[in-house]
Protein backbone atom coordinates (compact mmCIF):
# COMPACT_ATOMS: atom_id res chain seq x y z
CA UNK A 1 0.00 0.00 0.00
CA UNK A 2 1.33 3.13 -0.64
CA UNK A 3 2.18 5.62 1.66
CA UNK A 4 0.24 8.93 1.32
CA UNK A 5 2.67 11.45 2.70
CA UNK A 6 4.89 10.04 0.07
CA UNK A 7 2.77 10.83 -2.54
CA UNK A 8 2.39 13.91 -1.24
CA UNK A 9 5.93 14.90 -1.36
CA UNK A 10 6.28 13.48 -4.76
CA UNK A 11 3.27 15.71 -5.95
CA UNK A 12 5.15 18.71 -4.29
CA UNK A 13 6.96 21.57 -5.99
CA UNK A 14 10.87 21.68 -5.27
CA UNK A 15 10.52 25.29 -3.61
CA UNK A 16 12.06 24.66 -0.38
CA UNK A 17 15.56 26.25 -0.33
CA UNK A 18 17.68 24.96 2.23
CA UNK A 19 21.35 23.42 2.47
CA UNK A 20 19.81 21.78 6.46
CA UNK A 21 17.20 19.95 4.51
CA UNK A 22 18.06 16.37 3.65
CA UNK A 23 17.91 15.21 0.44
CA UNK A 24 15.94 11.81 -0.75
CA UNK A 25 14.38 11.09 -3.28
CA UNK A 26 10.69 12.12 -1.33
CA UNK A 27 12.28 15.38 -0.60
CA UNK A 28 10.92 18.45 -2.38
CA UNK A 29 15.08 19.40 -3.19
CA UNK A 30 15.90 16.48 -4.35
CA UNK A 31 17.32 17.47 -8.12
CA UNK A 32 16.19 13.94 -9.38
CA UNK A 33 12.82 14.61 -8.71
CA UNK A 34 10.88 14.97 -11.90
CA UNK A 35 9.06 18.65 -9.92
CA UNK A 36 12.66 20.44 -10.00
CA UNK A 37 12.93 24.07 -10.64
CA UNK A 38 16.37 23.85 -11.54
CA UNK A 39 16.89 25.41 -14.91
CA UNK A 40 18.30 24.40 -17.75
CA UNK A 41 20.65 27.25 -19.05
CA UNK A 42 18.49 27.94 -22.17
CA UNK A 43 16.02 28.96 -20.39
CA UNK A 44 17.62 31.90 -18.63
CA UNK A 45 17.58 35.28 -20.26
CA UNK A 46 15.43 34.06 -23.62
CA UNK A 47 12.02 36.56 -22.42
CA UNK A 48 12.63 40.04 -23.11
CA UNK A 49 10.83 41.56 -19.72
CA UNK A 50 9.67 40.48 -16.59
CA UNK A 51 5.33 40.90 -17.00
CA UNK A 52 5.22 39.78 -20.17
CA UNK A 53 2.24 37.60 -21.56
CA UNK A 54 -0.09 39.63 -19.38
CA UNK A 55 -2.92 38.05 -21.71
CA UNK A 56 -2.18 34.43 -20.81
CA UNK A 57 0.12 31.39 -21.65
CA UNK A 58 -0.37 29.70 -24.24
CA UNK A 59 -1.91 26.35 -22.85
CA UNK A 60 -1.29 27.41 -19.04
CA UNK A 61 -4.39 28.80 -18.46
CA UNK A 62 -7.23 27.06 -17.08
CA UNK A 63 -11.00 27.19 -16.70
CA UNK A 64 -12.67 25.06 -13.52
CA UNK A 65 -15.97 25.52 -15.42
CA UNK A 66 -14.56 22.50 -17.96
CA UNK A 67 -13.80 19.71 -15.20
CA UNK A 68 -16.16 17.19 -13.33
CA UNK A 69 -17.06 18.49 -9.55
CA UNK A 70 -17.74 14.92 -8.85
CA UNK A 71 -14.01 14.28 -10.64
CA UNK A 72 -11.65 16.74 -9.46
CA UNK A 73 -13.82 19.00 -6.48
CA UNK A 74 -15.57 18.45 -2.69
CA UNK A 75 -17.57 15.27 -3.68
CA UNK A 76 -14.15 13.54 -5.18
CA UNK A 77 -13.72 9.89 -4.39
CA UNK A 78 -10.35 10.60 -2.18
CA UNK A 79 -11.96 13.88 -0.69
CA UNK A 80 -11.15 13.44 3.27
CA UNK A 81 -9.86 9.92 2.52
CA UNK A 82 -6.96 10.41 4.36
CA UNK A 83 -5.28 12.06 7.67
CA UNK A 84 -3.45 15.35 7.18
CA UNK A 85 -1.21 15.99 10.08
CA UNK A 86 2.20 15.81 9.56
CA UNK A 87 1.86 16.92 5.77
CA UNK A 88 3.81 19.97 5.51
CA UNK A 89 7.34 19.99 4.97
CA UNK A 90 9.94 21.83 7.48
CA UNK A 91 10.19 25.12 6.59
CA UNK A 92 11.17 28.73 8.86
CA UNK A 93 10.51 31.35 6.46
CA UNK A 94 7.93 31.59 3.87
CA UNK A 95 8.71 34.62 0.57
CA UNK A 96 5.46 34.85 -2.04
CA UNK A 97 6.30 36.74 -4.95
CA UNK A 98 3.22 38.85 -6.56
CA UNK A 99 2.81 38.02 -10.34
CA UNK A 100 -0.10 37.91 -12.80
CA UNK A 101 -3.00 35.66 -11.40
CA UNK A 102 -3.64 31.75 -11.73
CA UNK A 103 -5.27 31.81 -15.40
CA UNK A 104 -2.13 33.01 -16.71
CA UNK A 105 -0.04 30.70 -14.59
CA UNK A 106 1.79 27.84 -16.09
CA UNK A 107 2.36 24.72 -14.73
CA UNK A 108 5.94 25.58 -13.59
CA UNK A 109 5.60 29.39 -13.34
CA UNK A 110 9.24 29.33 -11.80
CA UNK A 111 10.61 27.50 -14.51
CA UNK A 112 8.67 29.16 -17.34
CA UNK A 113 10.43 30.86 -20.44
CA UNK A 114 7.93 34.05 -20.56
CA UNK A 115 7.73 34.61 -16.77
CA UNK A 116 11.40 36.08 -16.53
CA UNK A 117 11.28 36.94 -12.79
CA UNK A 118 9.83 33.92 -11.03
CA UNK A 119 12.16 31.91 -13.00
CA UNK A 120 14.93 34.10 -11.99
CA UNK A 121 14.00 34.57 -8.41
CA UNK A 122 13.84 30.67 -7.80
CA UNK A 123 17.02 30.21 -9.70
CA UNK A 124 18.92 32.78 -7.90
CA UNK A 125 17.15 31.23 -4.47
CA UNK A 126 18.56 27.71 -5.56
CA UNK A 127 21.54 29.07 -5.98
CA UNK A 128 22.27 30.29 -2.69
CA UNK A 129 20.49 28.19 -0.63
CA UNK A 130 23.33 26.55 1.14
CA UNK A 131 23.98 30.05 2.05
CA UNK A 132 20.43 30.93 3.95
CA UNK A 133 20.71 30.59 7.78
CA UNK A 134 16.71 29.90 7.51
CA UNK A 135 14.68 27.12 5.21
CA UNK A 136 12.90 29.38 2.56
CA UNK A 137 10.08 28.23 0.93
CA UNK A 138 9.03 30.47 -2.39
CA UNK A 139 5.41 30.49 -3.27
CA UNK A 140 3.56 33.00 -6.74
CA UNK A 141 0.80 34.47 -5.53
CA UNK A 142 -1.98 37.05 -7.60
CA UNK A 143 -0.64 40.40 -8.67
CA UNK A 144 -2.37 43.01 -9.78
CA UNK A 145 -0.57 46.32 -10.24
CA UNK A 146 -2.17 49.75 -8.65
CA UNK A 147 -2.87 47.53 -5.72
CA UNK A 148 -2.18 46.37 -2.19
CA UNK A 149 -0.69 43.38 -4.31
CA UNK A 150 1.42 44.76 -7.82
CA UNK A 151 3.56 42.83 -9.85
CA UNK A 152 6.47 42.17 -8.51
CA UNK A 153 6.03 42.71 -4.80
CA UNK A 154 7.24 40.27 -2.20
CA UNK A 155 6.01 39.47 1.14
CA UNK A 156 8.02 37.48 3.59
CA UNK A 157 6.67 36.06 6.54
CA UNK A 158 6.78 35.30 9.53
CA UNK A 159 8.85 38.69 9.33
CA UNK A 160 5.41 39.95 8.53
CA UNK A 161 7.53 42.50 5.62
CA UNK A 162 6.36 43.01 2.35
CA UNK A 163 9.14 45.23 -0.27
CA UNK A 164 7.49 46.70 -3.50
CA UNK A 165 8.14 45.95 -7.16
CA UNK A 166 11.08 43.68 -7.30
CA UNK A 167 12.13 43.45 -10.84
CA UNK A 168 14.09 40.84 -12.59
CA UNK A 169 17.42 43.49 -12.62
CA UNK A 170 16.92 43.25 -8.61
CA UNK A 171 17.26 39.72 -8.34
CA UNK A 172 20.59 38.78 -7.11
CA UNK A 173 21.14 41.75 -4.65
CA UNK A 174 17.66 41.19 -3.28
CA UNK A 175 18.15 37.45 -2.20
CA UNK A 176 22.00 38.47 -0.90
CA UNK A 177 20.55 41.14 1.11
CA UNK A 178 17.24 39.96 2.75
CA UNK A 179 17.40 36.64 2.92
CA UNK A 180 21.32 34.90 2.97
CA UNK A 181 22.03 38.65 4.88
CA UNK A 182 19.01 38.81 6.95
CA UNK A 183 19.04 42.64 6.03
CA UNK A 184 17.14 45.69 4.28
CA UNK A 185 17.40 45.70 0.20
CA UNK A 186 18.33 49.45 -0.69
CA UNK A 187 16.73 50.99 -2.42
CA UNK A 188 13.72 48.84 -1.52
CA UNK A 189 12.28 49.90 1.77
CA UNK A 190 10.37 47.38 3.78
CA UNK A 191 7.01 47.88 4.47
CA UNK A 192 5.15 46.45 8.21
CA UNK A 193 2.52 44.03 6.98
CA UNK A 194 -0.46 43.91 9.62
CA UNK A 195 -3.46 41.73 10.15
CA UNK A 196 -3.60 38.60 8.98
CA UNK A 197 -2.76 37.09 5.38
CA UNK A 198 -4.59 34.05 3.75
CA UNK A 199 -3.20 31.92 0.92
CA UNK A 200 -5.02 29.76 -0.99
CA UNK A 201 -3.70 27.22 -4.00
CA UNK A 202 -5.78 28.08 -7.01
CA UNK A 203 -3.14 26.63 -9.20
CA UNK A 204 -5.56 25.06 -11.85
CA UNK A 205 -3.02 24.10 -14.70
CA UNK A 206 -1.03 22.38 -12.38
CA UNK A 207 -3.31 20.29 -10.68
CA UNK A 208 -7.56 20.58 -11.61
CA UNK A 209 -8.37 19.98 -8.05
CA UNK A 210 -6.66 23.02 -6.63
CA UNK A 211 -8.14 24.54 -10.02
CA UNK A 212 -11.57 23.38 -9.28
CA UNK A 213 -11.36 23.85 -5.33
CA UNK A 214 -9.57 27.01 -4.91
CA UNK A 215 -11.74 29.55 -6.61
CA UNK A 216 -14.65 28.75 -4.82
CA UNK A 217 -13.02 28.97 -1.48
CA UNK A 218 -11.37 32.53 -2.31
CA UNK A 219 -14.96 33.46 -3.26
CA UNK A 220 -16.49 32.50 -0.06
CA UNK A 221 -13.74 34.21 1.62
CA UNK A 222 -14.07 37.34 0.19
CA UNK A 223 -17.80 37.39 0.56
CA UNK A 224 -17.45 36.27 4.06
CA UNK A 225 -14.93 39.18 4.80
CA UNK A 226 -16.46 41.97 2.50
CA UNK A 227 -20.21 40.96 4.79
CA UNK A 228 -18.60 41.41 7.97
CA UNK A 229 -16.61 44.56 7.61
CA UNK A 230 -12.74 43.12 7.91
CA UNK A 231 -11.38 44.07 4.53
CA UNK A 232 -8.71 45.89 5.97
CA UNK A 233 -7.93 43.32 8.79
CA UNK A 234 -8.31 40.48 6.60
CA UNK A 235 -6.63 39.83 3.01
CA UNK A 236 -7.05 36.53 1.17
CA UNK A 237 -5.42 36.01 -2.40
CA UNK A 238 -5.13 32.63 -4.77
CA UNK A 239 -1.87 31.24 -4.81
CA UNK A 240 0.59 28.78 -7.10
CA UNK A 241 1.42 24.89 -5.65
CA UNK A 242 2.46 24.66 -2.09
CA UNK A 243 2.78 21.13 -2.19
CA UNK A 244 0.06 17.84 -1.42
CA UNK A 245 -2.74 18.95 -4.17
CA UNK A 246 -4.22 15.78 -3.08
CA UNK A 247 -5.60 17.38 0.03
CA UNK A 248 -7.13 20.32 -1.57
CA UNK A 249 -8.52 22.66 -0.65
CA UNK A 250 -5.29 24.03 0.63
CA UNK A 251 -5.36 27.36 2.58
CA UNK A 252 -2.21 28.86 4.46
CA UNK A 253 -3.04 31.56 7.31
CA UNK A 254 -0.14 34.01 8.40
CA UNK A 255 -0.98 36.45 11.64
CA UNK A 256 -0.20 36.83 15.06
CA UNK A 257 -0.64 34.70 17.77
CA UNK A 258 -1.78 35.82 21.62
CA UNK A 259 2.02 35.95 22.40
CA UNK A 260 2.40 38.53 19.15
CA UNK A 261 4.18 36.09 17.43
CA UNK A 262 3.73 35.67 13.83
CA UNK A 263 3.06 31.73 12.62
CA UNK A 264 1.65 29.85 9.37
CA UNK A 265 -0.84 27.28 9.89
CA UNK A 266 -1.79 24.83 6.70
CA UNK A 267 -4.89 23.59 6.26
CA UNK A 268 -6.14 20.91 3.75
CA UNK A 269 -9.58 19.27 2.64
CA UNK A 270 -11.23 22.86 3.55
CA UNK A 271 -14.72 23.80 1.64
CA UNK A 272 -15.86 27.15 0.83
CA UNK A 273 -18.67 25.95 4.55
CA UNK A 274 -15.59 25.96 6.51
CA UNK A 275 -15.13 29.29 5.82
CA UNK A 276 -17.03 30.77 8.26
CA UNK A 277 -15.82 28.95 11.06
CA UNK A 278 -11.82 29.51 10.27
CA UNK A 279 -12.97 33.11 10.03
CA UNK A 280 -14.52 32.42 13.88
CA UNK A 281 -11.90 30.13 15.28
CA UNK A 282 -8.53 30.65 13.67
CA UNK A 283 -8.90 34.29 13.03
CA UNK A 284 -11.44 35.74 15.50
CA UNK A 285 -10.57 32.94 18.48
CA UNK A 286 -6.95 32.05 17.68
CA UNK A 287 -7.83 28.54 17.97
CA UNK A 288 -6.50 25.83 15.38
CA UNK A 289 -8.57 23.94 13.90
CA UNK A 290 -7.62 20.62 14.26
CA UNK A 291 -9.29 18.60 11.82
CA UNK A 292 -8.91 20.77 8.49
CA UNK A 293 -4.91 21.28 10.23
CA UNK A 294 -1.94 19.79 7.88
CA UNK A 295 0.73 21.44 10.12
CA UNK A 296 2.52 24.42 10.78
CA UNK A 297 5.50 27.02 9.73
CA UNK A 298 8.55 26.00 11.62
CA UNK A 299 7.70 22.55 12.94
CA UNK A 300 8.74 19.28 11.77
CA UNK A 301 6.69 16.27 10.44
CA UNK A 302 6.98 14.91 13.68
CA UNK A 303 6.51 17.41 16.03
CA UNK A 304 3.07 18.49 14.04
CA UNK A 305 2.29 14.90 15.27
CA UNK A 306 3.36 15.82 18.79
CA UNK A 307 1.66 19.46 18.63
CA UNK A 308 -1.76 17.97 17.45
CA UNK A 309 -1.69 15.11 20.18
CA UNK A 310 -0.82 17.65 22.97
CA UNK A 311 -3.62 19.73 21.99
CA UNK A 312 -5.90 16.48 21.94
CA UNK A 313 -4.80 15.67 25.54
CA UNK A 314 -5.53 19.11 27.05
CA UNK A 315 -8.58 19.31 25.23
CA UNK A 316 -9.60 15.86 26.50
CA UNK A 317 -9.75 14.73 22.95
CA UNK A 318 -9.80 16.36 19.45
CA UNK A 319 -12.91 18.61 19.91
CA UNK A 320 -14.98 16.40 18.28
CA UNK A 321 -12.60 16.80 15.42
CA UNK A 322 -12.95 20.83 15.85
CA UNK A 323 -10.56 23.49 17.42
CA UNK A 324 -8.34 23.65 20.44
CA UNK A 325 -6.34 26.76 21.67
CA UNK A 326 -3.15 27.28 19.90
CA UNK A 327 -1.82 28.24 23.31
CA UNK A 328 -3.03 27.81 26.96
CA UNK A 329 -1.75 31.39 27.99
CA UNK A 330 -5.38 32.91 27.57
CA UNK A 331 -4.40 35.80 30.35
CA UNK A 332 -2.98 38.04 28.07
CA UNK A 333 -4.70 36.41 24.83
CA UNK A 334 -8.11 34.96 23.42
CA UNK A 335 -10.02 32.66 25.33
CA UNK A 336 -11.73 29.41 24.36
CA UNK A 337 -15.06 29.45 24.54
CA UNK A 338 -16.26 26.26 23.44
CA UNK A 339 -17.45 24.47 26.71
CA UNK A 340 -18.89 21.09 27.58
CA UNK A 341 -22.24 21.25 27.46
CA UNK A 342 -24.68 17.58 26.92
CA UNK A 343 -28.14 20.27 27.32
CA UNK A 344 -29.84 23.39 26.87
CA UNK A 345 -31.69 24.83 24.08
CA UNK A 346 -29.84 24.95 20.79
CA UNK A 347 -26.85 23.41 21.34
CA UNK A 348 -25.22 21.56 19.06
CA UNK A 349 -25.56 17.88 19.71
CA UNK A 350 -21.81 16.48 18.81
CA UNK A 351 -20.78 12.53 20.08
CA UNK A 352 -18.24 14.72 22.29
CA UNK A 353 -21.28 17.45 24.21
CA UNK A 354 -19.51 20.43 22.94
CA UNK A 355 -21.29 23.79 21.88
CA UNK A 356 -19.34 26.39 20.64
CA UNK A 357 -20.74 30.29 21.91
CA UNK A 358 -19.82 33.46 20.79
CA UNK A 359 -16.53 34.79 21.05
CA UNK A 360 -15.26 35.99 24.57
CA UNK A 361 -11.45 37.63 23.43
CA UNK A 362 -9.63 39.31 25.80
CA UNK A 363 -6.11 41.53 25.12
CA UNK A 364 -5.48 42.32 21.44
CA UNK A 365 -2.75 41.67 18.95
CA UNK A 366 -0.49 44.81 18.38
CA UNK A 367 -0.69 44.59 14.66
CA UNK A 368 -4.27 43.21 14.37
CA UNK A 369 -7.34 43.35 16.52
CA UNK A 370 -8.84 40.11 17.17
CA UNK A 371 -11.59 41.48 19.29
CA UNK A 372 -12.49 43.41 16.82
CA UNK A 373 -12.77 40.84 13.84
CA UNK A 374 -14.73 38.99 16.43
CA UNK A 375 -17.60 41.45 16.92
CA UNK A 376 -18.02 41.94 13.57
CA UNK A 377 -18.62 38.75 12.36
CA UNK A 378 -20.85 38.05 15.69
CA UNK A 379 -23.23 40.84 14.96
CA UNK A 380 -23.69 39.97 11.06
CA UNK A 381 -24.25 36.23 11.57
CA UNK A 382 -26.88 37.57 14.65
CA UNK A 383 -29.72 37.37 11.76
CA UNK A 384 -29.79 33.75 11.07
CA UNK A 385 -31.28 31.76 13.68
CA UNK A 386 -29.49 28.83 15.05
CA UNK A 387 -27.43 28.03 11.34
CA UNK A 388 -25.78 24.60 11.74
CA UNK A 389 -23.32 23.53 8.70
CA UNK A 390 -23.01 19.90 8.37
CA UNK A 391 -18.96 18.79 7.71
CA UNK A 392 -17.15 15.87 7.23
CA UNK A 393 -14.28 14.83 9.81
CA UNK A 394 -12.11 11.49 9.81
CA UNK A 395 -11.55 9.32 12.55
CA UNK A 396 -8.67 6.99 13.16
CA UNK A 397 -6.56 8.02 10.34
CA UNK A 398 -8.31 5.99 7.37
CA UNK A 399 -11.45 6.12 5.60
CA UNK A 400 -14.44 8.86 5.38
CA UNK A 401 -15.28 10.23 8.66
CA UNK A 402 -19.32 10.89 9.92
CA UNK A 403 -20.44 13.92 9.79
CA UNK A 404 -20.22 17.05 12.30
CA UNK A 405 -21.98 19.86 13.21
CA UNK A 406 -20.62 23.26 14.09
CA UNK A 407 -22.60 25.88 15.70
CA UNK A 408 -23.45 29.31 14.00
CA UNK A 409 -23.31 32.40 16.44
CA UNK A 410 -25.72 32.10 19.64
CA UNK A 411 -28.95 34.00 19.31
CA UNK A 412 -31.44 35.08 22.22
CA UNK A 413 -32.86 31.40 22.66
CA UNK A 414 -29.72 29.71 22.64
CA UNK A 415 -28.62 32.09 24.96
CA UNK A 416 -31.57 32.07 27.30
CA UNK A 417 -30.62 31.14 30.57
CA UNK A 418 -31.59 27.51 32.23
CA UNK A 419 -32.52 28.80 35.55
CA UNK A 420 -34.96 31.35 33.56
CA UNK A 421 -36.05 28.61 31.67
CA UNK A 422 -36.88 26.39 34.55
CA UNK A 423 -38.41 29.39 36.59
CA UNK A 424 -41.30 30.09 33.33
CA UNK A 425 -42.22 26.79 33.56
CA UNK A 426 -42.44 26.92 37.34
CA UNK A 427 -44.84 29.68 36.57
CA UNK A 428 -46.83 28.53 34.08
CA UNK A 429 -47.02 25.24 35.94
CA UNK A 430 -48.88 27.06 39.27
CA UNK A 431 -51.31 28.92 36.87
CA UNK A 432 -52.54 25.83 35.65
CA UNK A 433 -53.21 24.32 38.61
CA UNK A 434 -54.61 26.67 39.75
CA UNK A 435 -57.21 26.98 37.04
CA UNK A 436 -57.80 23.18 37.28
CA UNK A 437 -58.39 23.75 40.78
CA UNK A 438 -60.79 26.22 40.41
CA UNK A 439 -63.02 24.34 37.46
CA UNK A 440 -63.07 21.30 39.85
CA UNK A 441 -64.36 23.17 42.23
CA UNK A 442 -66.94 24.70 39.95
CA UNK A 443 -68.39 21.81 39.24
CA UNK A 444 -68.84 20.20 43.10
CA UNK A 445 -70.86 22.72 43.40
Amino acid sequence: MSNPLMASNRDDPLMLLSSHHPSSASSPVAVSDSDSYLLDASQIGSASGSFQNDAGFLGGGFDAGLNNEAEYGFSRPDFRSVPLVGTVEMYERHVFLCYKNPQVWPPRIEAAEFDRLPRLLAAALTARKSDMKRETRLTICEGHDGTETSNGDVLIFPDMIRYRRLTHFDVDTFVEEVLVKDGDWLPGSPETLRGWYIFVCCHGSRDRRCGVCGPSIISKFKNEIESCGIQGKVSVSPCSHIGGHTYAGNVIIFGPTVKKEVTGHWYGYVMPEDVPLLLEQHIGKGEIVDFLWRGQMGLSEEDQKISLEQRSLLNGGINGGRSTNETTETNDGIASTCVPRSDGPGCCQTNVGYCCQSPALQGKSEDFDSKEVAKNYKNEKKSSFKKQVSRNSFSGGKGMGHPRKVCSMPTWYESWEREDTYAALAVIAAAVSVVFTYKCYRQLN
